[in-house]
């Protein structure tokens, strides 16, 4: 199902990482993994008196299969050589329980791309973990160049899924190529109605303006199971939302939910959502000139994503999802079409 992995990039990677299945209770508090270098990542644990470090390159890649890069490390840390063309995926293993834990970086190092993250390692229903290398977030793709596309080449990815208006697709296509294109067409117009009085607005639109979308990547998910990506223009509002409703049928708690939504902040590359666009040339064409805002230098840093009382922008998608039919699970069931059954194999496909 999975299909080897080599992208790699400097952030740190959640705490949760994944269990994996047939091994003793986990006796480790943390996996974490961190990029001090270009060509160095360090990991670091805790709980575990003397553990072994394990390397592969493919997400769902046994133990047994993987390559012992630190024996008996009793300092809790390790240095692992890593440059930015490679996506290694490390295992702990603590040597007095046995318990391993898997985890990777989660933002990819795209040069002209960006907010383009795994959604593995977090932990979700049943005592499981999101498993890596399966579900990728996206700001839009429009300037990736040579590096970018051949590191994405290498996910293996089955389905992108673009969630823009028809005007953002015409302004800022996708350089992707080589993988199932979906999108579902609806003009700017029906988030730009939206904007009053304020944000809040807006994101309460979204559980109505991304239904159609969310039942699309169930079913692409529940189809041949290869790794899929979505995106938006930034890779925060309405791919926020719809990565939280894919987390939340996973058993994602929402706190965890919420962390993944704020990290957009830290991570996005605005410069690289949009080709540059003249204001005099796109006089005409309102959404062109509103993206032109975007581009002023002013408004070239990320803001944080909630509203002058500090209460998360996703908040208010969350409770107008909840609210259309009584609670955020009754609503992925009636607008996306994720039956018990189909959520029941969601989480028997997506995690470990």
């Amino acid at each position: 199902m999975h299909k080897p992995g080599t992208v790699f990039m400097a952030f740190l990677a959640l705490a949760a990482a994944a269990t994996m299945p047939g091994t003793a209770a986990a006796a480790l508090e943390s996996v974490q993994v961190e990029r001090v270098s270009g060509q160095q990542l360090k990991i670091r644990w805790q709980g575990a008196a003397s553990a072994n470090v394990y390397m592969a390159e493919r997400p769902d890649a046994p133990i047994g299969m993987a390559m012992l890069v630190s024996a008996n490390d009793s300092d809790g840390e390790h240095l692992l050589a890593a440059d930015t063309s490679s996506h290694p995926y490390v295992m702990v293993r603590d040597n007095r329980t046995g318990a391993v834990r898997r985890v990777a970086e989660r933002v990819l190092p795209l040069e002209a791309g960006s907010n383009f993250r795994d959604l593995g390692g977090y932990p979700a229903a049943g005592g499981k973990h999101v498993r890596w290398g399966l579900i990728y977030r996206s700001a839009g793709q429009p300037l990736l160049n040579a590096h970018d596309l051949g590191l994405i080449g290498k996910l293996g990815l089955g389905n992108l899924v673009d969630l823009r208006s028809a005007e953002e697709r015409r302004l800022a296509p996708t350089r992707i190529e080589g993988v199932a294109y979906n999108a579902i067409g609806y003009s700017f117009g029906n988030i730009r109605a939206a904007q009053t009085p304020a944000m809040g607005s807006v994101y309460g639109n979204f559980p109505t303006l991304m239904a159609p979308h969310l039942k699309l990547i169930f079913n692409r998910m529940l189809g041949d199971g290869t790794p899929l990506a979505f995106n938006c223009s930034a890779g925060q509002d309405r791919t926020g939302f719809v990565a939280a409703m894919i987390l939340t049928a996973l058993g994602v708690p929402q706190n965890v939910i919420i962390e993944d939504y704020h990290l957009t902040t830290k991570v996005r590359q605005p410069q690289f959502e949009m080709p540059r666009i003249d204001p005099a040339q796109a006089a005409n064409d309102p959404v062109a000139m509103m993206f032109a805002s975007y581009q002023r230098p002013e408004r070239a840093t990320p803001t944080p994503l909630m509203d002058a009382q500090g209460k998360s922008f996703l908040s208010f998608a969350l409770e107008a999802a909840a609210a259309r039919h009584g609670s955020i699970d009754a609503y992925l069931e009636i607008e996306a079409g994720l039956t018990p059954a189909r959520r029941r194999a969601l989480q028997d496909r997506y995690l470990e």
